[in-house]
């Protein structure tokens, strides 16, 4: 089934895209309710077109392709906006997402189910509307409009809490990191050395420092050292200065992040430190996950605070010079 395959994609990828996943879930139950014709052997031409355009992630030319495909097979305008919708909102692209509001308030007015390729109701397809303005009034700084288009979608979908709550969730996090200061006089114990290493050494010659949280605990952390070091060994180069941080645990633990960090260190990637037991930088810093990383100016303010692979940290780095060139990554780290 297209819408099937559409769920079963997304589940994979952002938070956010639960929101699409609740609908097709609910378009799904729906049509289970509804006799449907036999199925053939080979899906039609428009189905085919339908299939591939709810499903194509790829790059901006092909989904412009998909699209032009999709329109030629007769696909209804209203499914090709929820269809370039769901490919922003699986790429995390809030910037298009917010583009976007003018043609969902447009489509409102024409808007029937029989068109749509996942909304089963007309107050799934407001909700989702009043997401769109939601997010368009975050971009803008607008936080009373954000909250106001915001409670309006729960109010019509309840159950696309789950998509809702991480732009919450991330407005409360900038408001909060607005608020902290870094004092680079702080001292940590190196995870390798006897020794003790202060901050303002470490950023000294440096445009910047990202401090990464990590734990060999954490089976996330430790696949994503090979990227970490292709990471790190560019952002160095860049004038970035690359601090990690183990949580004090313990010693078997430590033991371990030596041993998971050896190759790193040999190539000498970045400081490998311990972060504090009383009033320790992840605290501070409201980590929540593993890995994360925080991007801090020279003067100690929070430019970014999140997962390594969210596209906002390569555009802060980018504010603090233009020719940060973000590294590719091979599915083997390599």
């Amino acid at each position: 089934m297209v819408l099937a395959a559409a769920t079963s994609h997304l589940m994979r990828i952002h938070t956010v895209a639960y929101l699409l996943c609740a609908l097709v879930a609910s378009a799904l139950a729906e049509s289970e309710l509804t006799p449907s014709a036999p199925k053939t052997q080979e899906p039609n031409k428009k189905e085919a077109a339908l299939d591939h355009l709810l499903s194509e992630r790829d790059s901006d030319s092909a989904m412009a392709a998909a699209v032009q495909e999709a329109r030629d097979c007769g696909i209804s305008d209203q499914a090709i906006l929820e269809a370039r919708f769901l490919y922003h909102v699986d790429r995390n692209e809030d910037d298009a997402i917010a583009t976007m509001l003018p043609e969902f308030k447009k489509q409102a007015e024409h808007f029937r189910v029989e068109d749509s390729a996942i909304f089963s109701t007309k107050e799934d397809w407001s909700a989702v509307t009043e997401y769109v303005d939601a997010i368009a009034s975050l971009k803008k700084g607008d936080k009373t409009g954000f909250k106001k288009h915001i409670t309006e979608a729960f109010w019509l979908s309840p159950r696309q809490a789950s998509a809702f709550a991480p732009h919450i969730e991330r407005m409360r996090q900038e408001e909060a990191m607005s608020q902290i200061h870094i004092d680079f006089e702080t001292k940590l114990h190196a995870l390798t050395e006897d020794q003790t290493v202060a901050l303002k050494d470490l950023i000294a010659g440096h445009q910047a420092m990202i401090i990464h949280f990590w734990s060999p605990a954490n089976h996330d952390c430790v696949d994503s050292l090979p990227d970490f070091a292709v990471t790190s060994k560019t952002l160095s180069e860049q004038g970035i200065a690359m601090v990690s941080l183990v949580p004090n645990s313990p010693a078997t633990l430590l033991t371990d992040a030596k041993k998971a960090i050896e190759p790193l260190r040999q190539k000498k990637l970045g400081a490998w430190l311990i972060d504090a037991s009383d009033h320790s930088l992840a605290s501070q810093l409201n980590v929540k996950t593993l890995p994360t990383f925080v991007l801090i100016s020279n003067e100690g303010r929070i430019l970014f605070n999140g997962e390594p692979s969210n596209d906002a940290l390569w555009d802060a780095l980018k504010r603090i010079d233009s020719k940060i060139i973000r590294p590719q990554l091979h599915e083997s780290g390599e």
